[in-house]
């Protein structure tokens, strides 16, 4: 794609603010504008002309078929197809595309998960138009992007809860603003950047792992030779292959106006990283549903096959999806952004000591928002932040709150200039501090950066969680402040308060060292090692208590929540208990066997010989590769009875869940150990499944 044509091809299968303002009438334009920008419904007669607008556009665009586009809580998206035809009574067909078939579908909300919230012949459900988030065109068909609620109104998706409490922080932190003496801005909005780590693998390596195919990770594998320790990967030159496939991705993002704008290579060998322009909170969730689904896609095109699973290989580094999270006003203020003296700054102070509060307050709610089975094999492995919560804020801010707990703020650590010591070289700003890779939760510059959340996870949750809990911090400091007879004393009490109660969250240091968790201990806070124990934070009664204040969830949606994620932690680890039994007793045990069939019968052919010949080589690797056969045999059979006895558990599913983490994944664990010994001894021809080298090291 030439360079010109750039700016051209941005957008261009989007339904965005330019093609609505040409395409429709300027009355219909501002009060679908007012709807956007301010909340306003939207009224039946515009969304009748909008619908219209949308459908001749589409159908411009090759576009023959219509789908609400939704997110329900399986963590990816859904969506029902239908054409615009209508058929006439002579035979022919016309096209339509009404204002009620754009605001509003139904699709079986049953076949869902809704964790106890819908019986299953309790099957309707509704779609409703999220109008704040541009429709698209994709393969002929027009999206429209939409929230999913039950037929009694509950939220059966992940954009609900976001878009309420976007509105939520929103009107908190108004609130606050307007104590500073903001009368101009009418919203503020909640921006995010995700960053997405990936792994690119060859399709005939992947096709022939049924582990990969099933679960999306690798349930057997043994270390190759060469991992990631010679750190010859990290922002190398990308492979034409990887090349030519970022290339068309990227192409695609941009015509559905995503900003895809770095792109490298990762740590680990055949990781990458794509990370897009921060947008709102809403929109950028949407984008990164997208991003994730086509980077599927594109990769088949190149005989690719892109794996989106937090660990797809044991001993190399994870892949997560750092989130970059800020607030800003409607007209463009970065409420995050210290300035250059931020001791002088109060109002960035007291939404930088907000975040500080919500962190510390509800730091079981965040560790949910990363609380995947996925992300288990990730979180505290000394490659991705721990799995204890906790703010970097590095030295200038640090400094900053030591000096409010102290008395008063009176000077901000500056960067001054990083010499290099080449002539030749300009002179270097330097930041006033150094980044921290092993924080959970950093400030890096004028946003947060959320490292915890996993690669294959919906950033709507994390999202969500992030602008509630924010904005009950933001809700107790305006209550505080609007009584206040001197703002300016008040304002320095309270953050000199907050300091003191919540400094105990802020840690700089190296979040994977021992130190770190013993340290963490100490100050009382939570490491919540697995998603098993996190769950339960979605039904303490002061989390209940925070969503429902602010409108974001119900007790009885948060209920449904904490089931569904418990289900779906008990599903994962059955299917990936089944695959490897599948594996263990159908390809590696076989290979075993034939193997060691091939060694005894080189002993009885040159015993046959006569000759005194040394066959102690082969008798003692026959006498491990039977000991190791024998273990890895028993050690199925011990998988089979726990899985069996896991399947056939009554009671609730939190215990159940307890089982499958303590004792099915422990045996998988052993399982494994003895797979991958025996895979280092087996000849290379025999054995059945690609090897970590072959799939790593082979594009």
């Amino acid at each position: 794609m030439a360079q010109s044509t750039l700016s051209d091809i941005f957008g261009s299968n989007v339904f965005n603010d330019s093609v609505m303002r040409e395409r429709l009438p300027k009355a219909t334009y501002k009060a679908l504008r007012k709807t956007i920008d301010e909340g306003i419904p939207l009224e039946p007669a515009v969304a009748e002309v909008v619908a219209n607008a949308m459908k001749d556009w589409a159908i411009e665009k090759g576009a023959t078929h219509f789908t609400h586009w939704f997110q329900p809580l399986t963590g990816i998206t859904a969506e029902k197809r239908d054409s615009f035809i209508s058929p006439t009574q002579d035979g022919r067909v016309i096209t339509e595309f009404s204002g009620k078939e754009l605001i509003k579908g139904e699709p079986d909300a049953s076949s869902f998960p809704s964790g106890g919230l819908r019986a299953t012949f309790e099957a309707r459900g509704y779609t409703a138009w999220d109008c704040t988030s541009p429709a698209f065109i994709k393969d002929d068909t027009l999206y429209i992007p939409t929230v999913f609620c039950s037929y009694t109104g509950e939220a059966l998706d992940l954009k609900i809860p976001l878009l309420r409490s976007m509105e939520a922080l929103s009107k908190q932190a108004l609130r606050v603003l307007r104590l500073f003496g903001n009368t101009t801005a009418k919203k503020v909005i909640t921006t995010v950047g995700p960053e997405q780590e990936y792994f690119l693998i060859d399709k005939k390596m992947y096709d022939k792992r049924k582990d990969l195919i099933l679960t999306g990770r690798t349930l057997f594998g043994a270390k190759s030779p060469k991992g990631q320790e010679m750190e010859d990967h990290y922002f190398a030159s990308i492979k034409e292959r990887i090349s030519a496939f970022m290339k068309d991705l990227d192409e695609e993002l941009w015509k559905l106006g995503i900003p895809a704008k770095t792109k490298h290579n990762e740590v680990a060998p055949a990781q990458h990283e794509l990370a897009t322009v921060y947008n709102t909170a809403n929109i950028a969730s949407d984008h990164n549903q997208l991003t994730m689904e086509l980077m599927k896609k594109i990769a088949l095109r190149h005989g690719l096959v892109c794996l989106l699973h937090e660990k797809p290989f044991a001993g190399v580094n994870g892949s997560g999806k750092h989130i970059n999270w800020s607030m800003s006003t409607d007209d463009g203020q970065n409420l995050l952004d210290p300035g250059h003296t931020p001791h002088e700054n109060a109002q960035f102070l007291v939404f930088l000591c907000a975040v500080i509060k919500a962190i510390d307050e509800y730091a079981d709610l965040v560790r949910v928002a990363a609380a995947t089975p996925g992300n288990d094999h990730r979180l505290g492995a000394n490659e991705a932040p721990p799995a204890i919560v906790s703010v970097f804020l590095g030295e200038q801010l640090t400094d900053i709150l030591e000096q409010i707990e102290n008395g008063g703020a009176t000077t901000s650590k500056q960067g001054g200039v990083l010499k290099v010591g080449v002539s030749t070289l300009p002179a270097l700003p330097k930041d006033s501090t150094d980044r921290n890779r092993t924080s959970p939760f950093a400030f890096t510059g004028n946003k947060f950066e959320f490292r915890m959340v996993g690669s294959s996870s919906s950033i709507a949750t994390a999202n969500f969680i992030l602008n509630t809990i924010v904005a009950e911090s933001l809700s107790q400091i305006a209550d505080r402040l609007e009584k206040a007879t001197n703002f300016d004393e008040e304002v320095q009490l309270l953050l000199k308060e907050i300091v003191k109660k919540h400094k105990r969250i802020i840690f700089n240091g190296n979040g994977y060292s021992e130190e770190w968790v013993k340290e963490a201990e100490k100050r009382g806070l939570p490491n919540i090692r697995s998603t098993v124990e996190a769950i339960p934070a979605l039904i303490k009664e002061k989390n209940i208590k925070v969503m429902e204040k602010h409108g974001v969830l119900s007790k009885v949606e948060l209920e449904s929540r904490y089931e569904i994620s418990l289900e779906n932690y008990i599903k994962t680890i059955n299917i990936e208990a089944l695959t490897m039994l599948d594996i263990a007793k159908r390809q590696i045990l076989p290979a075993v066997i034939t193997f060691a069939t091939k060694i005894a019968e080189s002993i009885n052919s040159v015993k046959a010989t006569g000759l005194n010949a040394d066959i102690s080589a082969q008798t003692e690797l026959l006498e491990e590769v039977s000991t190791l056969m024998s273990e890895f045999k028993k050690n199925i059979s011990e998988l089979e009875n726990a899985v069996n006895e896991a399947s056939n558990m009554n009671g609730d599913s939190y215990s159940k869940a307890c089982y499958y983490r303590d004792v099915v994944f422990a045996k998988m664990g052993i399982l494994r150990e003895i797979g991958d010994k025996l895979e280092t001894i087996v000849d290379a021809e025999l054995w059945p499944l690609p090897t970590y080298a072959d799939m790593l090291f082979n594009i």
